[in-house]
């Protein structure tokens, strides 16, 4: 081939480079509008408790690293919430102290249960958590059902207090992945353990309403204050409890999600157990 007709297709292929490029600008640009600012916001939606908007959407650690993602919430009276767990068949932690954290040792070690066993503490507003209830799952404190909850100086429709909380599963202990301290490790599927916490309450008839709003946001990679990934759909459930723990003989009334809001939950069900 002649020199002359080799120069010739040199402009011809930078051309067709630049455009291969330009398509590829013009896809990553177009991808950042789509997964950055248009799905959020329209799965974003706080219409049935606008305050929640501004509200946090992950607990801290005592040296602010993001804990566990906040994915429930509850209205009612301190009263009302503490019957419901009970009623629930959920057990209030007990406090950290030196006996404690002897005792849930010494009851790990030797796989006997601890159905009061203390939590760690988490911080929201700047302060620990307010009530912790837990539910054992087997003969060890290894593994249990547990959520903390924060009283927030907002309130619900009916002007009760409203409960904002972290619920997640312990599946084993181990050492912390930031810190190398001794902790419990907790399941990466946080939705779950947020739904069984609300079909808990209503099972107990201790519901009226319940409805989402969004929390963290869908997240595939999360990791909380000890490292352990989790991955949500992003939505917080608030459970309106029955005023005076009147129980319910009728399942709680569901408030409907936007149509955008309805299509991303179904994706997510499809995507769930591939995570």
């Amino acid at each position: 081939m002649s020199q002359s007709a080799v120069s010739s297709k040199r402009p011809a292929r930078r051309r067709r480079l630049r455009r291969v490029l330009h398509v590829l600008v013009l896809f990553v640009i177009a991808y950042a509008l789509v997964a950055y600012l248009v799905l959020p916001s329209l799965w974003r939606h706080y219409e049935h408790h606008p305050a929640l908007a501004t509200a946090p959407k992950t607990t801290e650690t005592g040296t602010g690293i993001p804990g566990d993602p906040l994915n429930v919430a509850l209205v009612g009276t301190r009263n009302e919430v503490v019957r419901a767990f009970l009623d629930a068949g959920w057990y209030p932690a007990d406090p950290i102290t030196l006996r404690t954290s002897l005792e849930i040792a010494e009851r790990v070690l030797a796989d006997r249960p601890y159905k009061t066993a203390p939590v760690s503490t988490l911080y929201l507003f700047g302060r620990r958590q307010d009530l912790a209830y837990e539910r054992p799952q087997g003969g060890s404190p290894r593994k249990r059902q547990h959520v903390r909850l924060w009283k927030s100086s907002d309130r619900g429709a009916d002007g009760r207090p409203l409960w904002l909380g972290a619920a997640t599963f312990d599946d084993r202990v181990g050492l912390s992945h930031y810190t190398g301290q001794v902790t419990h490790h907790i399941d990466a599927d946080v939705d779950h353990e947020r739904d069984q916490l609300m079909d808990d309450l209503a099972a107990a008839g201790q519901l009226v309403r319940t409805y989402q709003v969004t929390g963290v946001g869908p997240t595939f990679d999360g990791r909380n204050g000890g490292g352990d990934r989790y991955f949500t759909d992003g939505e917080m459930d608030v459970g309106v409890i029955s005023p005076d723990n009147s129980r319910q003989s009728a399942p709680p009334e569901v408030l409907p999600n936007p149509l955008a809001v309805t299509l991303k939950n179904r994706f997510w069900s499809w995507l769930r157990p591939l995570l």
